[in-house]
């Protein structure tokens, strides 16, 4: 099992208002003995009414605003990717170089 880290990097948003329209996060994955480290990025843009002051907002709060929009099934999928990912520094099943020096 892998650990899953999102994290918040940006926000961009309308002055005037303070909405946020779109998040930048990341998502870092480890392996359970914490020796392998897999990443992603993403953006995504917000739709609907911000009920949370911007000064207000915590990383928790827009993570799980990133997560709902995304939706259970790609959070999912990211977190597979990732996990496949770890999986394939623990156990290789493709390599590269040359036999000789």
């Amino acid at each position: 099992m892998s650990t899953f880290t999102w994290k918040v990097n940006n926000l961009d948003r309308t002055l005037s208002d303070g909405r946020v329209n779109t998040v930048h996060y990341t998502v870092d994955a480890r392996s359970d003995d914490e020796v392998y480290s897999s990443g992603a990025y993403g953006s995504i843009g917000l739709e609907g009414d911000v009920v949370t002051p911007y000064a207000d907002l915590t990383e928790e709060i827009v993570v799980g605003w990133v997560k709902a929009a995304l939706g259970e099934d790609k959070v999912t999928e990211v977190q597979a990717a990732l996990d496949a990912q770890l999986t394939e520094q623990t156990t290789p099943t493709v390599g590269s170089g040359k036999p000789w020096s």
